[in-house]
């Protein structure tokens, strides 16, 4: 295996052991090689010989990778480069928010501060991406978070595909992995306040139906105004 020893371990001065320095060869393995997801990885015997640590240092530096997204391994089939998601950072955050000691929601509101200062960063881009432009798919998406709300009922596979198709046009994918992943915190934490209120719901709907209006008129201040509308509701039961 040719990789660049030490790109990675130069980044500290701390003592390698075998398994960090098997989880540092094994990035820049993946790196270098230019793989992407769902990309085979050598097998375990042939990372012992090439990296010259032991199996267990091997063993170890994979779970430690597959915790992070990095490598999937599939029984009988061997490793692979997995999704590299957000995926551990959103377990991460759900759990950091479940363990401030009274404040139930102390969490929570920090999630909702995050993702509306992420909204309202990407105003521009998203007025500029969005202006005059006719997404069927995101109409349809709207009309239902309107039908569900006037029935009381919640609509949050309806949310997370409006913020993700919303995304989609901007050049830099990041922000909507960046959001998709508060969006899944968010929405794993939310039942810790009950049931939303029927007139909450409706709002919300509403609020989406504007930022939608508003990006496609390239009105970043209105944009803004409905970013503010979406999230009164949930601020408001978190105080």
């Amino acid at each position: 295996m040719q990789t660049s020893r030490g790109v990675m371990s130069g980044l500290t001065t701390t003592p390698m052991t075998q398994s960090s320095t098997a989880i540092a060869e094994i990035k820049n393995y993946i790196l270098a090689k230019g793989l992407q997801p769902g990309d085979a990885l050598p097998t375990e015997s042939q990372l012992c010989t090439d990296l010259g640590v032991s199996r267990s240092s091997v063993r170890e530096a994979v779970r430690t990778l597959v915790a992070l997204d990095i490598v999937e391994v599939r029984h009988g089939h061997g490793m692979f480069v997995g999704k590299v998601s957000m995926r551990p950072m959103v377990e991460s955050l759900l759990f950091r928010g479940l363990l401030n000691p009274g404040d139930d929601h102390r969490g929570l509101r920090d999630i909702v501060e995050v993702r509306i200062t992420l909204d309202n960063a990407l105003t521009e881009p998203v007025t500029q991406a969005w202006k005059n432009r006719q997404d069927p798919e995101l109409d349809q998406i709207v009309e239902q978070m309107d039908l569900h709300a006037q029935k009381g009922e919640l609509f949050t596979d309806q949310d997370r595909r409006f913020h993700m198709r919303l995304l989609e046009p901007l050049d830099n994918h990041l922000f909507l992995h960046l959001t998709e992943a508060f969006w899944a915190v968010h929405t794993l934490t939310v039942p810790l306040l009950g049931a939303p209120r029927p007139e909450d719901m409706v709002a919300t709907a509403r609020a989406h139906q504007d930022m939608l209006q508003a990006a496609r008129a390239g009105d970043a201040q209105a944009y803004r105004q409905a970013v503010t509308q979406h999230y009164a509701p949930l601020l408001a039961a978190l105080t």
